[in-house]
């Protein structure tokens, strides 16, 4: 089953394009907001992705601009608002495949991305991310070190993905807050550091070389070398 990502605030857009591609058999997921929409795109499982122009927290030619630079060669039709020829010009110089003005027919809609899907995609999407001997597949959600399996929580995979898109880089608790839970602020919880002990204990035997450490005063890091 083809999986659509659709990045669209409009609550009343996003379900009708949400229903559109549910009844023609598509797998969808929604974001309706530019960050949680960059977050979700760039696990590289979706076949295409819906991206509205002007969005909350992240703008849609940002959102563009940061999953080319990351390599997700993803086939992504914007919608937006503005028929300005300079700003579809500039949405397909950010990365864009097609472009598509509001208000528009559904069907013209289905079309379009229809043509994206039967395009031959260079195979750059990211399905795996490893830290030395740590390897995650991201379409099969799965997790191993060298042989050993390890099972994780929906929450502790997310958080490992966290830390594996920004090895030997310094995580903070306020980026794992907002980057996996979603917080704007600090709930003042101990929620964080709970669960990157439990991430610890899974995926750093007691005969294995230590991946996750905490950087002190700082935060923690997943180091590769």
């Amino acid at each position: 089953m083809r999986r659509i990502l659709i990045v669209e605030d409009d609550e009343e857009t996003r379900n009708y394009v949400k229903r559109g591609f549910s009844d023609e058999g598509y797998s969808v997921q929604v974001a309706d907001n530019g960050r949680d929409g960059l977050y979700l795109a760039t696990d590289g499982s979706f076949d295409a992705i819906v991206l509205d122009r002007m969005l909350p927290e992240l703008d849609g030619l940002s959102v563009l601009k940061s999953l080319r630079a990351a390599g997700v060669k993803t086939p992504v039709l914007l919608l937006t608002a503005v028929s300005a020829v300079d700003e579809r010009v500039k949405g397909l110089r950010y990365g864009a495949d097609d472009y598509l003005v509001k208000p528009f027919s559904l069907q013209e809609l289905l079309a379009r991305l229809e043509a994206l899907l039967r395009r031959p995609q260079e195979q750059a999407t990211i399905s795996e991310l490893s830290c030395q001997d740590l390897e995650m597949d991201l379409i099969r959600r799965s997790v191993k070190r060298g042989e050993r399996p390890i099972e994780l929580t929906q929450r502790e995979f997310q958080i490992l993905e966290f830390f594996l898109r920004r090895k030997n880089r310094v995580v903070t608790r306020s980026m794992l807050l907002e980057g996996v839970w979603g917080y704007h602020f600090d709930p003042q919880t101990n929620v964080v550091d709970v669960h990157v002990s439990k991430l610890r204990k899974q995926i750093d035997g007691a005969d294995e070389t230590p991946l996750l450490r905490t950087v002190r005063g700082a935060g923690y890091m997943l180091q590769d070398d």
